[in-house]
Parts: C-alpha cells; structure tokens; sequence
C-alpha cells in the first residue's frame, strides 16, 4: 500500500485488553499499517486486568480507514459516554471498516453504527444487540455485514483480524501471519462455547456476571432510546 492504512483502536476505561491487542498485533502486519490508539479524554487507559495503554483524544484523530472497538467490564459506561459515541460516529462516517470484539458491539450500536446489520458479541451478552432498532444479533464467531466486521468473546477479536487481514492484504499474507504468529489453537477443555460447555459450568459463569447484567441492560436501555428519539 503507498499510502499508510491508519487503524483507530477506541479505548476506554476498564476494557478487556486482549479484545484489541489481540488484531492489534495481527493488524499491525498490515503492510503500510498504522495504529493508533485513542481515547475520549486521551492519556493512560487502565484494562480490566491492569494492564494500561497510553492514548491521544479520539478528537485529535482526523481521519481512520479502520476503527476497532473492543468490549470489557467498562462497556456500559462507553455507552453512555457522549464524547465516544460522537467521535465514533465520526470516524466511522469516512472509514472503509467499522470493527469490534465481543461487547464492542454493544458500544458501535449505542453510536447507532450497526442499524440494519448483523453483529457478533459475547456470547452472555449478544441478545442485548437486539435491543436496537434495526440489530440483528449472529451468534457466529467472525461476522462481516458490508464494511462492518464483528468478533465474538475475546479471542474471537484474532479470528475476526485475520479475515480482514485476508481481505486487506490477500490471503496468502494472511496465513503467513497466522503461522509466524503461531496461531494454532488447540484448547486444553472443549468449553469454549455455551454450547460445548456442561450446563453446570455455563450457570456458574452466568452467576459471576449477575452483577454485570443489570447495568449493562441499563446502559443498552437508555442508548436504545436515545437513538429512536
């Protein structure tokens, strides 16, 4: 590419690191890439697990051909914020791709990004999608509708970057990727899924995020109703 391709990674507070720097460090084998990390208020964002990323203002941000958004415990108040959802808005109006890992998805359809498109999500939390007008919720691992790319819980967000890689860059580049990062999963317990999980173990993840659900239902609430005002 003889120009550089800008991705855009929209930070906030307490959100699930390896959401964005897992395609981060896939993404940023894109030939030409060029990765920034942003924030509304900009400065250090701490993740859920400790780790913190230094960032500039989302409005410092001209433009982006890519803006990913990754999920977390702090998604709910990434909601509610009106500087994110604007400037998400923004950037989105002149990118090529709108991207998200897990409860990213809630965020880009608080900024009334994903109307009339299909989107991937954590699987404890996808149903909140259809709380927006227009959200169609898809339980697949990658979902890509149009310019909009979506990556299930987590590690999906790896899944989700090697396609578009595929797309950006060809797909013999991104299997080169895929091997020099050795990205060969073979998990120790086939309970990755609701679906391949005991019952048993299914409730009591479900019971560790009780605490989670009222206010994440709240925060879709309120942005779903701001968005039909």
């Amino acid at each position: 590419m003889s120009q550089p391709f800008r991705l855009v990674f929209a930070l906030y507070p307490q959100l699930t690191q390896l959401d964005f720097t897992g395609p981060h460090e896939v993404l940023a084998r894109l030939p030409g890439a060029e990765c920034v990390l942003a924030s509304a208020p900009g400065g250090m964002v701490e993740s859920d697990s400790g780790l913190a990323f230094a960032t500039v203002p989302l409005a410092s941000v001209t433009h982006c051909d890519l803006i990913c958004v990754p999920g977390g415990f702090g998604c709910a108040d990434a909601m509610r914020d009106p500087v994110m959802l604007a400037e998400l808005r923004r950037l989105a109006g002149g990118a090529r791709y709108i991207t998200s890992v897990c409860t990213g998805s809630l965020v880009l359809a608080a900024a009334g990004l994903l109307k009339g498109r299909r989107a991937a999500c954590h699987w404890a939390w996808r149903d909140l999608l259809a709380e927006f007008d227009g959200v169609t919720p898809d339980a697949a691992r990658t979902v890509r509708d149009g310019p909009v790319f979506s990556g299930g819980g987590v590690t999906a967000g790896i899944d989700m970057a090697l396609t578009l890689l595929a797309e950006l860059a060809g797909e013999a580049h991104a299997r080169r990727v895929q091997l020099m990062i050795e990205y060969a999963p073979e998990p120790p317990f086939q309970c990755g899924r609701p679906e391949l999980a005991d019952p048993a173990l299914v409730a009591q993840v479900r019971e560790r995020l009780r605490h989670l659900v009222g206010p994440r239902q709240e925060a879709v609430r309120q942005a779903a109703l701001a968005l039909a005002a």
